[in-house]
């Protein structure tokens, strides 16, 4: 990635379509795309209704050829790819030998090739390279050649269609499990989404076919929108160097518990079975009456007793600092809205502190992960645990 005059990291790749009348651009993790192209409510209630393009041809493409790749995957990483069939749809994992998220990755084959579309695609393909030994397997960074587009689809690829992920997204796949609400009842179980890989070189054709059916080209303020109320974790945004699958309720659809060994394989194992994540994703609705928005990263707090006051009022105290803001949208119905990841022992119920530059921003949670931390089909001990289990950093007890 390039680098401005500011410092600031440039976008390995800047969109044609930024050049359209209106086209006000992204900045941060979506730099090099769209933000809007003027309308952003419209642009919002049409990807909403299921009528719409994004362009998201920011994100990378990694590309695996090669008899082996498919077994070879499923040994480094958290997914069951091993028998993947032709034009279905899963993610994946990679994680450190801790169990922290590094890479997350939406897969799907072709029959030849397996496709990994992700945010980290050089340092992605670049541990894969490493990790080939001798085994008959090819990575590629493909994301000079490949860009992606986000349709309202809920449809896998068929014969003769491009190379096509639908996201999987919130549905329990095999395997899997959830720290959050059931499937039916998810807020995500509408959410239709799939990235068609285009030629780059036909990205603005590409994009024009659907605006002839009809579609609108919108920004990522609208489907920022729609991945926040679907509680739709990024690696760009929830994910810090600390962070385990559990906290995201990430179980769902990128791990399978029953598959063989990989790294970071004993700390998913542990705190599902004995332990409970040390923090737990929220969504907040944020009090708009201000007009205040805070930014990724803004301290959550928890209010403090009241005090009295010289004024005989009684003021709340600014509250320890219990998570951090990873995600903000101005939603269409909802209102301002955001993602935060807090510590577990966060009460459920409690109203919680959001700093801005403008003051602090009253939040209530909409619970993503519970509180207690355990998933439905968790075993039952068999006995006391060990001395000094609970404590583990990792199961956060």
């Amino acid at each position: 990635m390039a680098v401005d005059v500011d410092g600031v990291a440039a976008p390995r790749h800047r969109s044609p379509l930024l050049a359209r009348h209106g086209a006000v651009a992204a900045a941060g993790p979506d730099a090099g795309v769209a933000w809007h192209y003027g309308d952003p409510t419209a642009e919002q209630r049409a990807l909403a209704r299921g009528g719409a393009v994004v362009d998201q041809s920011h994100l990378g493409v990694v590309s695996v050829t090669g008899p082996d790749r498919l077994t070879w995957l499923h040994s480094l990483t958290s997914q069951d790819v091993a028998a993947l069939a032709p034009r279905t749809s899963t993610e994946l994992l990679v994680l450190d030998p801790h169990g922290h998220v590094e890479h997350a990755a939406g897969v799907v084959d072709d029959g030849t090739t397996t496709w990994l579309v992700t945010e980290t695609a050089p340092a992605l393909a670049a541990w894969l390279d490493r990790m080939r030994f001798t085994l008959r397997v090819e990575v590629a960074d493909a994301t000079d050649a490949w860009a992606a587009l986000a349709e309202p689809v809920d449809a896998e690829g068929a014969p003769g269609e491009p190379v096509t992920w639908r996201d999987p997204w919130p549905r329990t796949a095999p395997g899997g499990t959830r720290y959050g609400p059931d499937d039916d009842a998810h807020p995500g179980a509408d959410r239709r989404w799939r990235l068609v890989l285009v030629p780059r070189d036909r990205l603005v054709e590409e994009v024009r076919a659907r605006e002839a059916a009809g579609w609108p080209l919108v920004g990522t303020w609208a489907s920022e929108a729609l991945r926040v109320e679907a509680f739709r974790p990024r690696t760009s945004h929830e994910v810090d160097d600390r962070t385990i699958a559990h906290e995201l309720d990430w179980l769902r659809t990128a791990v399978h518990l029953h598959k063989g060994c990989y790294r970071g394989q004993e700390t998913v194992a542990r705190v599902h079975n004995l332990g409970r994540p040390p923090r737990r994703l929220v969504m907040l609705h944020l009090d708009g009456s201000g007009h205040l928005v805070p930014e990724v990263g803004a301290a959550v707090r928890l209010p403090g007793a009241a005090a009295p006051t010289a004024g005989g009022a009684d003021a709340a105290e600014p509250g320890r600092q219990v998570g951090h803001v990873t995600s903000v949208a101005r939603h269409h119905e909802l209102g301002p809205v955001a993602l935060a990841v807090v510590k577990r022992s966060v009460p459920e119920d409690a109203v919680l502190l959001v700093d801005s530059d403008g003051g602090a921003i009253s939040a209530g949670q909409e619970v993503v992960v519970g509180g207690e931390g355990v998933t439905p089909d968790r075993p039952v001990p068999r006995g006391p645990l060990t001395r000094g289990l609970g404590q583990h950093p990792m199961l956060g007890g």
